[in-house]
């Protein structure tokens, strides 16, 4: 039994989602490192500025290490599931039925530190 042909178009469309996590996963870690020294900016506006309220802004520190650590965890996936892609077109197996559970890990991820972040920035 002869394997469906692959087309080169296949390969691209899959390398195009791969490039997309990457620039995904690096967004997360650059929104991480802002988030990060956002409560070091914030302690420097203290510094010159005496007036303002003292608040530990210590858990952006936390958000942003996080945010960095999930972007890694999310480029990481991204390069495992993209090598098993092409190997499964390089097979022939043409049979994709099945949701992205990255991406929806990653998005449910996402609400989650978007809500944690609004209530932390309600109380601060």
């Amino acid at each position: 039994m002869d394997r469906p042909k692959v087309a080169a178009s296949d390969y691209l469309a899959a390398e195009r989602t791969f490039l997309a996590w990457i620039r995904t996963g690096l967004a997360l870690m650059g929104f991480g490192f802002v988030v990060a020294r956002f409560g070091l900016f914030l302690q420097q506006a203290r510094m010159v500025e005496p007036s303002l309220q003292s608040h530990s802004y210590g858990l952006s520190i936390w958000f942003g290490t996080v945010l960095i650590a999930v972007g890694v965890i999310v480029d990481i996936f991204a390069t495992w599931n993209h090598v098993r892609l092409v190997r499964q077109l390089n097979q022939g197996d043409t049979d994709f039925t099945r949701p992205s559970r990255l991406a929806i890990t990653l998005a449910l991820f996402l609400a989650l530190v978007g809500i944690g972040m609004a209530v932390y920035l309600i109380s601060v």
